[in-house]
């Protein structure tokens, strides 16, 4: 694609973000890579958001609900915001439903404590 259908390609508010002095299509893409990169911070709020409101709601069996919030947790890892493994413990145990009640007292009655393999792997 030639330059000029590409800044003919671009929507009006964004116009004024084009970078004229841009002679080829690879400097042009060059400049526009640098002025639109996404954001690292919105992507961990996101995340973050995510996990903190994820509930069981009983239509998938809890491994599965665990294995998603240790996927969540590894995608902040990737963004260099790393979650203690005991925080994601509490976190599975507090968005529990109230049928899991009795386990919720049992877990936390034990002196030891478990991993997330433990909750994944009885």
């Amino acid at each position: 694609m030639s330059l000029m259908i590409m800044k003919c390609a671009i929507l009006e508010p964004f116009k004024d973000t084009l970078f004229e002095e841009a002679t080829t299509t690879r400097i042009f893409l060059e400049e526009f890579e640098k002025k639109f990169t996404k954001n690292d911070k919105v992507k961990t709020s996101t995340i973050l958001i995510k996990l903190i409101s994820m509930k069981y709601k009983g239509k998938k069996n809890i491994r599965e609900y665990i294995l998603e919030m240790s996927h969540l947790t590894s995608k902040l890892k990737a963004l260099k915001l790393e979650l203690l493994e005991d925080l994601l413990v509490h976190l599975v145990l507090i968005f529990l439903p109230t049928q899991f009640s009795q386990f919720k007292v049992s877990y936390n009655c034990q002196k030891d404590k478990w991993s997330l393999n433990e909750f994944i792997w009885p």
